[in-house]
């Protein structure tokens, strides 16, 4: 009996511990689910502070290819405006090198808003930074969670450390550029991809994502080939993977693409069209252009931050493992160093291939990887703060200003003109009511021999105003402008009674046209001001 006892105790016992064991594994902090909805409530969290504290303006392609366009698609109909149109289009969409995938996912944003009456334009300026900032949290859970079964939960962390840290990434991400949204697709494309040791692979995922990537911005095409042609390599079964899922893939989204572009009936292939006129008609020129080494000597320094050295020693550590992400990165920068137009976003998409030497690096640093991190965290908060709450703020908070002309009591409607380079600030996204506005266009030459209207401007200012406003019934009622050009109009503004109203910071670096702070001037009838001056006399 006793043996039979003591038989029942320790199996009483064994089952015990198995059932302890059960529960703690259940709750445990590695559980997948528990981590993952932590995880996401924490970058979710992250990128929505993330979002607010980024009130600046980056380049004018952030509202001019895709917030105006998104409003001009609902809000353009004569019904609601008292003009024929309400906004504006630029160039590109009327040669049909810009896609509308992107704007559409904003212009179905407003279209809810103005159905349910809600469009006011706090709401039409934020709610598309925010489903942009929620889809860039999407992606940083997928990012970490593809490095942990790439590698480990230690190496992981550190290169999500990494990667929130990441200057570049915080000034950039939340805003509604075609590069936010290329890098967002392309970090979650390369999830899926397989690399070696990957266990979350999948080629239907991954080409989808490209796909999507190249949808909204044609140059995603230069990331992705070298890797594209390594996959194709390593497949077995290439004719199944150029039938099934390359061509079949492809001809989907291009006919999405031709679908979603069309005009007047005629399918328009962007992607085309884009290659065309930037890289064989050079058309991208036009707007500045970099010695070939600029990417290499400023553009990825610059992007990449305090985080290089760590980029550089990762290289070093897992150049066998990571060589494909290694030679993309190679690849891109020197592809783009052969195209003589070059802007630091370019290169946005390779930041998170980055990220993953960082991480590598950072993890086998032992005893210093948190004294690493501190500083890493240091070295980016000041520039992520001054670029995402200091510079180049003046072009949104003006918008703010001329908001108030909304707001019209008497019968004279308010005609805004900007002296300004052309697209120096949002339009009608950001003032949202159908007031008179006109700022000075400037197209590429594509094909005629002119000069665009702000070189003719900047040329001669007080010609240009004189021969575009000859009588004072023609002159708008407010001008916008930077500083720097005050003093060559002075004349004008004095003689046609315009009085600053208003001086709004921009930078602190100001570079040619583009000064210090924006002055908005209002100009007062003269009969109004001799009246008033008769009642002010009579009074006194």
């Amino acid at each position: 009996m006793e043996n039979i006892r003591s038989r029942l105790k320790l199996g009483n016992k064994e089952d015990d511990v198995k059932l302890r064991k059960r529960k703690s594994q259940l709750y445990s902090k590695d559980d997948p689910c528990a981590l993952g909805f932590r995880l996401a409530l924490f970058v979710v969290a992250f990128r929505l502070v993330n979002c607010f504290l980024v009130q600046t303006s980056f380049v004018p392609d952030e509202y001019w290819q895709s917030l105006e366009v998104s409003h001009h698609m609902v809000f353009k109909y004569p019904s609601y405006s008292i003009f024929d149109t309400y906004g504006y289009l630029t160039w590109e969409w009327k040669e049909g090198i810009r896609g509308y995938s992107y704007p559409l996912l904003f212009a179905f944003v407003y279209q809810i808003l103005y159905y349910m009456n809600y469009d006011s334009v706090q709401l039409l300026k934020w709610l598309p930074r925010i489903l942009q900032t929620l889809l860039a949290a999407f992606a940083d859970v997928k990012f970490f969670f593809f490095i942990r079964n790439l590698e480990n939960t230690d190496t992981a962390k550190w290169t999500f450390i990494c990667h929130l840290t990441s200057w570049f990434t915080w000034y950039c991400c939340t805003r509604t550029l075609t590069n936010s949204m290329e890098t967002t697709l392309t970090m979650l494309a390369l999830c899926y991809f397989p690399l070696p040791g990957s266990r979350s692979q999948s080629s239907w995922k991954y080409l989808t994502l490209v796909a999507l990537a190249v949808l909204v911005r044609p140059t995603s095409l230069i990331v992705w080939f070298p890797l594209i042609i390594y996959h194709f390599w390593q497949e077995e079964n290439k004719v199944k993977l150029i039938i099934h899922q390359y061509a079949l893939i492809g001809s989907v989204f291009l006919f999405t693409s031709l679908k979603i572009t069309i005009v007047n009936f005629i399918w328009i292939f962007v992607q085309f069209n884009f290659i065309k006129l930037n890289i064989f008609h050079g058309v991208a020129d036009f707007y500045g252009s970099h010695p070939w080494h600029w990417y290499f000597t400023q553009g990825f320094p610059a992007v990449i931050g305090p985080h290089l050295p760590l980029c550089l020693h990762g290289c070093t550590l897992a150049v066998r493992r990571y060589k494909m992400l290694l030679f993309t990165i190679i690849w891109t920068l020197i592809i783009y160093s052969l195209l003589p137009h070059k802007e630091f976003r370019f290169i946005y998409p390779i930041l998170p291939f980055c990220m993953v030497f960082c991480g590598i690096s950072l993890a086998s640093l032992k005893a210093w990887r948190r004294t690493t991190a501190a500083i890493l965290v240091v070295t980016n908060l000041l520039p992520a703060l001054y670029t995402g709450l200091i510079h180049q703020r003046g072009t949104l908070d003006v918008m703010g200003h001329l908001h108030s002309l909304c707001d019209i009591s008497n019968n004279s409607q308010p005609n805004v003109l900007f002296l300004m380079p052309c697209h120096s600030t949002p339009y009608y996204s950001h003032l949202h009511c159908p007031i008179s506005m006109r700022f000075l266009e400037c197209p590429p030459n594509l094909g005629d021999d002119y000069m665009d209207e702000s070189v003719i401007f900047y040329n001669d200012p007080l010609q240009w105003l004189r021969a575009s406003f000859p009588y004072k019934s023609s002159l708008p009622s407010h001008l916008v402008m930077f500083d720097v050009l005050e003093k060559d109009i002075s004349g004008f503004l004095q003689g046609n009674n315009f009085v600053r109203t208003a001086e709004i910071f921009h930078t602190h670096f100001p570079d040619g046209r583009v000064g210090r702070s924006i002055f908005i001037y209002e100009r007062y009838n003269m009969f109004i001001e001799f009246t008033f001056n008769i009642t002010y006399n009579q009074a006194k």
